[in-house]
């Protein structure tokens, strides 16, 4: 009865050692698992890709802020200058307040057409209409949309490249955490979960800024090239427009 009565005994202390274990664990890990521990506690390896990840992040947001507004801005420019081109008035005198010193792409589309044509008009003896102005119009027109795209386009490729990259630079992180966190369970002999439990969440943290940083990438790369596609095309249907302006503008003083 007597060794019954101490076995129920150390059983009941087995448990409550069990108990206090797992209260003192939850406590720990609720104190030691936030975002900052996690990014305290880590390797400098670690450390060094979680701080890449969130730089490069908000170089992304920043790139993405600015072509938003730059998408906008250029977007009702081009409405603006179009509503004063249809509404009839001299080219001329759209040209000297636009054209000659555009400060949106499609007033550079227009400026560099008209002022290749006001160029080519003025020489003497040139036939209009068979003497090679319209190539050259076209060809200005052409290079200038081509020079505003590129000049919309800039650091585009960083957004293009921190999308599909950043995943796995957190997995080398990660990687590298959890290869850090068998070197500190096998430095401790132990394999509680309060030893395995920092260096798995450490590494599982830097994945996730990866993610983070990704995701949006991604995104804002793919609406934002539409926008800027759909642009340029918005910007070839109106040099298409005015150089066929031109050429009956050139028929008639042919």
């Amino acid at each position: 009865m007597f060794v019954f009565e101490r076995t129920i005994e150390g059983v009941q202390e087995a448990f409550l050692d069990q108990a206090v274990n797992a209260a003192n664990l939850g406590a720990a890990a609720a104190g030691g698992l936030s975002l900052w521990s996690l990014f305290l506690q880590a390797a400098i390896v670690v450390k060094l890709v979680m701080m890449g990840l969130v730089v490069s992040s908000v170089i992304v947001w920043a790139i993405i802020f600015d072509k938003i507004v730059t998408i906008r801005r250029v977007n009702r420019q081009a409405s603006d200058f179009e509503e004063r081109f249809w509404a009839g008035g001299s080219l001329e005198d759209l040209y000297e307040s636009d054209g000659a010193k555009p400060i949106h792409p499609m007033a550079a589309v227009f400026g560099a057409a008209m002022g290749e044509w006001r160029r080519s008009s003025r020489i003497t003896g040139i036939d209009l209409v068979h003497g090679g102005v319209q190539d050259r119009v076209n060809r200005a027109m052409s290079i200038t949309i081509t020079r505003e795209m590129d000049r919309l386009n800039r650091w585009l490729i960083f957004v293009a490249t921190i999308g599909p990259v950043a995943p796995f630079i957190g997995l080398f992180g990660t990687v590298w955490g959890i290869m850090h966190a068998f070197g500190s369970i096998a430095a401790m002999h132990n394999t509680n979960l309060s030893v395995v439990a920092p260096g798995i969440s450490e590494a599982l943290f830097a994945t996730a800024i990866g993610l983070v940083t990704a995701i949006p990438a991604v995104i804002a790369y793919n609406v934002i090239g539409n926008s800027l596609g759909v642009f340029e095309d918005r910007l070839d249907a109106f040099g298409t427009e005015f150089a066929a302006i031109l050429s009956r503008q050139s028929e008639e003083r042919g």
